[in-house]
């Protein structure tokens, strides 16, 4: 029997050969079962792993990808950022802003005005009386009688209307009732007239000193509209050398 021959034999029955070359000789080594016994591997940690299912595994990772939210980028994704101009006007230069600051400021402003007229003139309702008697000769006068149906009218700067009058505006209506036209300026109003010594005076006619004109009621008295904060009524003389001045 060749050593080939023996070699296969010892493999058929589950023996172990090694073969050596040595010196231009084969040597063959024979091990007996109990040897092959113990080489037999064993059942370890890693043996354990590769029992483990990896197809099964593979399946759940798979379902678990498929049922994560995904966001795909692409490689060469860029990230634009649009840029605008932001205009900022402050409070003073805004145009609209201001003048709906000014149509408040001014209704405020109106509003008290308003009620600060209102509270003068009721003030002055309240104080105002007739300090003189109306003199007899006034009586029946056609100018005093006129004149006398706006007592109580508060006196306005500029007035010349039965809701106010200035000085001279009082004056220009009472007498414009008569047909006398007459502008709205105290200094202006003596030359519409002719002038007549204080001796002369009677009743009805205008009576003007620098800044302020009335009408002369007979006596010591006057009816005007005097100042701020006053009404329409008779007052005592309280001009120095007054002119008097005969209208119509």
């Amino acid at each position: 029997m060749t050593p080939l021959t023996e070699l296969a034999q010892n493999a058929a029955v589950g023996r172990r050969t090694a073969v050596a070359a040595a010196g231009g000789a084969l040597l063959v080594s024979t091990f007996g079962g109990a040897m092959a016994a113990q080489a037999a591997p064993m059942e370890t940690g890693h043996a354990k792993m590769n029992s483990v299912d990896l197809n099964a595994l593979t399946t759940q990772a798979r379902e678990a990808l498929s049922n994560a939210p995904v966001v795909t980028v692409a490689p060469d994704a860029e990230l634009t950022v649009e840029k605008s101009a932001v205009s900022v006007i402050s409070a003073a230069d805004n145009e609209e802003y201001q003048a709906e600051l000014a149509e408040q400021e001014a209704a405020e402003a109106a509003e008290a005005a308003a009620a600060e007229a209102a509270e003068a003139a009721a003030e002055a309702a309240e104080t105002a009386t007739a300090s003189v008697d109306v003199p007899a000769s006034a009586i029946g006068n056609s100018v005093i009688s006129i004149a006398s149906r706006y007592i109580g009218v508060p006196y306005v700067s500029g007035g010349a209307s039965p809701s106010g009058f200035d000085c001279s505006g009082f004056t220009q209506y009472v007498y414009g009732q008569l047909g006398i036209s007459l502008p709205h300026s105290s200094s202006s109003q003596p030359g519409y007239g002719t002038i007549v010594p204080a001796s002369e005076a009677q009743p009805g006619d205008l009576m003007w000193t620098p800044g302020h004109v009335s009408i002369y009621a007979g006596g010591n008295t006057m009816i005007d509209a005097s100042k701020p904060g006053t009404v329409v009524d008779f007052r005592p003389i309280w001009q120095s050398n007054p002119t008097f001045v005969r209208m119509g």
